[in-house]
């Protein structure tokens, strides 16, 4: 069940990492500004701001990964701590974005769900 969950997480981490690709690097492209329903104009006014976002992401997708690598390679309980701390930081992110703006809700659920599920296979796991 922990490699299940393990799993689960670098695949939210990958997720994490294309987010940060939209947010720092193709913010004002036409396909990236239809992701997220923004206009030429708002996509420009935002643009250091979601820049600066886009590696908050980055950052939690690299702590991820580097606690599923630690756990792999024997470092359990290291590995594990850095696992629950990026997908728990990107889950509570994703329920700060379904309580703050509810028309963001498909966005919260595809941000939260990966975290949720690694988070509770990697807990169980460890429980058994």
């Amino acid at each position: 069940m922990v490699t299940a969950g393990l799993i689960v997480a670098l695949l939210a981490a990958l997720l994490h990492g294309y987010i940060f690709v939209m947010e720092s690097v193709t913010w004002t492209s036409p396909r990236t500004r239809a992701v997220f329903g923004m206009t030429e104009d708002e996509a420009q006014t935002t643009k250091l701001l979601a820049f600066n976002q886009g590696f908050y992401n980055l950052f939690l997708g690299i702590v991820t990964v580097v606690g599923v690598v630690a756990a792999f390679t024997g470092a359990t309980a290291v590995g594990v701590a850095l696992v629950f701390a990026g997908v728990g930081s990107m889950l509570a992110a994703a329920v700060v974005l379904l309580v703050s703006a509810r028309d963001k809700a498909r966005a919260a659920v595809t941000q939260g769900a990966l975290p949720l599920v690694a988070t509770v296979l990697t807990a169980i796991g460890l429980a058994l």
